[in-house]
């Protein structure tokens, strides 16, 4: 049969309502003043750096290559035929050493002709000058001649006219005698123009002649010279740095042959950023690294435009060259711009740029944490950057890259 049971007491059951509900409200309370956990970054990933107070150097940093200082360009003067190839790049030349032998018949024919042309000239101009002195001397002696015709003639009219004083000649023949005389005079005095006149000639046509001859002496000349140029010649002491020709290539007036440059004598030519180059003036401090040595310098150019975002500043070289240093040589090279007295700064950050605002993670006293700072940034360095605003001496701030924890304030270093 059923046996009939007494429900359990609610005592014990509410009291276990009870505490569940206590633990759940003190544990809500507890999260919600609990504060949220910063994000964890590696300290062997951050790059820290101390603020501090002193001389700051501003430079800028440019990659370059070493160029001689003085080069010259050696051009072809006429076309030709590469026949002969006597040296290679690198070696040492004079200002007579023959680099290149190049050939041409057309230029030869040329050269040829202007001389038989200088030949005939020459020929036609002792012609001229023979002919017009024996013109001249014809015409001397025709004045002669009638000089002293003239002379016969005023005797015998100065004769008639004593005759016909004593009646004893007719004035008919005093009368003659005297037109006779005149007319001879008259003679006397167009010849002698005459003989002037071809003197005066003459020279100008011998002048004109000789300067004819001189025209073709000279073109003859500059063919000469167009032949003796097919045996190039360096034209420098130093060392030949480019010949790239070949055998039975042709060359074209004006095209480059050869290049030679003087041993020792060297620049740098740095390609310095187009938004960097405003604060770059000549006669600045400069070091170049050839990866081989230091080599102290000066601006001494700044190219006046800009290529391919870059300005061309050249650095005069000081001192004696480093082992290896050699023309078309990578190097790289530090310009000193300014030395900055008593000043903030710390290495330069991964990100911002000079005078600009940036945020900074500040590294907290003991080193655990670092939160975010406004710090407002100034004039900048290869390595270095001027602090305005936001931080003290002796401060650390990381200044690697951390645009990864760009929505966050605070992080947590991990050791």
């Amino acid at each position: 049969m059923d046996v009939k049971r007494d429900p359990p007491k609610k005592t014990k059951r509410n009291i276990l309502i009870g505490v569940g509900v206590a633990a759940i409200a003190a544990t809500t309370v507890a999260l919600s003043n609990l504060e949220a956990r910063p994000q964890g970054v590696a300290r062997a990933e951050l790059w820290i750096d101390s603020v501090v107070r002193g001389t700051m150097i501003r430079q800028v940093r440019a990659p370059g290559t070493l160029v001689p200082e003085q080069m010259r360009f050696v051009a072809a003067v006429t076309a030709g035929r590469v026949e002969a190839r006597p040296l290679r790049p690198g070696s040492a030349v004079t200002r007579g050493t023959v680099i290149l032998e190049l050939s041409n018949p057309e230029v030869q024919l040329q050269s040829l002709d202007a001389q038989r042309q200088l030949t005939q000239a020459e020929q036609d101009f002792v012609t001229l000058k023979t002919s017009l002195e024996s013109n001249k001397l014809n015409q001397a002696a025709t004045v002669a001649q009638l000089k002293t015709q003239r002379a016969n003639a005023l005797r015998e009219a100065s004769v008639f006219e004593g005759l016909d004083a004593k009646g004893l000649s007719s004035r008919n023949e005093v009368q003659r005698a005297k037109e006779s005389a005149a007319e001879l005079e008259m003679r006397v005095d167009l010849e002698q123009q005459r003989l002037n006149l071809l003197a005066g000639a003459l020279d100008e046509q011998l002048e004109k002649a000789r300067a004819n001859v001189e025209r073709l002496r000279a073109i003859a000349r500059f063919q000469l010279e167009r032949v003796a140029s097919m045996r190039v010649l360096a034209g420098e002491d130093g060392v030949l740095q480019s010949l790239n020709w070949e055998l039975g290539q042709w060359v074209n007036p004006g095209q480059e042959l050869a290049r030679v440059a003087q041993p020792g004598k060297l620049k740098a030519v740095l390609r310095v950023p187009e938004t960097q180059v405003k604060d770059v003036v000549i006669g600045q401090k400069a070091s170049i690294d050839t990866r081989n040595g230091l080599i102290a310098g000066s601006v001494m150019r700044i190219d006046p435009i800009s290529q391919n975002g870059t300005v061309t500043v050249e650095v005069a070289l000081e001192g004696a060259l480093p082992k290896g240093a050699r023309a078309d040589l990578s190097v790289d090279g530090v310009i000193e711009l300014e030395r900055l007295d008593n000043v903030l700064h710390v290495a330069r950050p991964a990100y911002g740029q000079p005078e600009s605002t940036v945020g900074l993670f500040k590294v907290s006293a003991d080193g655990k944490t670092a939160e975010r700072l406004s710090v407002r940034l100034g004039r900048a360095s290869v390595s270095t950057i001027e602090i305005q605003q936001g931080l003290q001496p002796g401060d650390s701030v990381i200044v690697s890259d951390m645009s990864r924890f760009d929505n966050v304030q605070k992080v947590r270093i991990q050791r």
